[in-house]
């Protein structure tokens, strides 16, 4: 096997273990190339992405281009002499970029495709009550999350996974993933096949604070994925009337029991242990919540500290 000369292209947590999966392995990175820094926290301090974190602790050559079509990027991209780009939760490449090296470029999405092509698979698959999910390789082309496929790898999802446990899960799973299709193609055996599109897809649009809303007239197991699915970012929310405010509760972890004749958003509380809400068939025995102006907690460390009025109820 002849190694591949890598340029790696990626932001978050997420891409740094296959950034460091890749540099582990026999491939030979030439190049990362991240986001600029950006002003975080309250002090807008100038701050890296954890990608650049881990490309400057191992000396590797570092880009941070403000455009990707930029000629000076371009042209010191091309100077790189790459067998090959690696992309992970990186933005959208033009095809100049992407189309350059000899084995183009394969980019690692958190998804079996091609079910939750877009920007939040894990979350998707999560709030859909799926019990499978995994990592894909696949080269990229002009249209998003559709370009062939090298090869795939699953996880299970369990009851009590949220996105927190399946994005770990799913971050070591992609750098073995995408070295082993480094591997494939460098001993020049790599099998693409292409994406097919059945009537059944299902996709994972970018989540907005009104998608995280909850809708309590459903059953609660279906809000209980959707607390999971969002959990422990963004999080999902809902609006309690309590005396004569409003307050916004972020939940975000929850247990729920079947229960007949329930009332949808009924709340129910002994304002010192428990705090329930009611979907179609059952509650939601809230365990893990936070309430506007205060810290995340479980639920009995808030009721010491903050009073529901006794015929609080859901706003819709």
């Amino acid at each position: 096997m002849k190694p591949l000369k890598v340029v790696f292209l990626g932001t978050p947590d997420f891409a740094v273990e296959s950034l460091k999966a890749i540099e582990n392995s026999a491939h030979q990175i030439v190049g990362v190339v991240t986001m600029p820094d950006k002003k975080m926290g309250r002090g807008r301090k100038l701050t890296g992405s954890a990608v650049k974190t881990y490309a400057e602790s191992k000396g590797l050559f570092l880009m941070q281009p403000e455009k990707l079509k930029n000629p000076d990027f371009v042209n010191e991209l091309k100077g790189l002499n790459a067998d090959i780009f690696v992309v992970v939760a990186f933005r959208m490449l033009p095809e100049m970029v992407w189309n350059m090296p000899i084995h183009g470029t394969v980019n690692v999405h958190g998804s079996l495709l091609p079910q939750y092509r877009g920007a939040a698979p894990i979350n998707w698959a999560i709030i859909n009550g799926e019990t499978e999910t995994g990592v894909t390789v696949f080269r990229l082309k002009h249209e998003i999350d559709t370009g062939d496929i090298l090869l795939r790898k699953s996880v299970a999802i369990h009851s009590n996974d949220n996105v927190e446990t399946i994005h770990d899960q799913l971050m070591i799973l992609g750098g073995q993933a995408v070295v082993e299709g480094l591997d494939k193609i460098a001993n020049g055996s790599p099998e693409y096949l292409p994406q097919l599109n059945a009537s059944d897809l299902k996709s994972a649009p970018k989540i907005f604070k009104d998608t995280c809303k909850i809708d309590w007239n459903q059953p609660v197991e279906k809000i209980h994925d959707f607390i999971r699915g969002l959990s422990p970012y963004p999080a999902s929310w809902t609006t309690i009337q309590n005396g004569d405010s409003e307050i916004d509760v972020k939940i975000y972890y929850a247990s729920f029991e079947i229960k007949e004749n329930s009332i949808p958003g009924k709340i129910e509380t002994d304002h010192k242990s428990y705090f329930k809400i009611s979907g179609t068939n059952g509650q939601l025995m809230i365990q893990e919540l936070q309430v506007s102006g205060k810290r995340k907690m479980p639920t009995a460390d808030l009721l010491r500290g903050f009073s529901f009025e006794a015929d609080c109820n859901i706003s819709n």
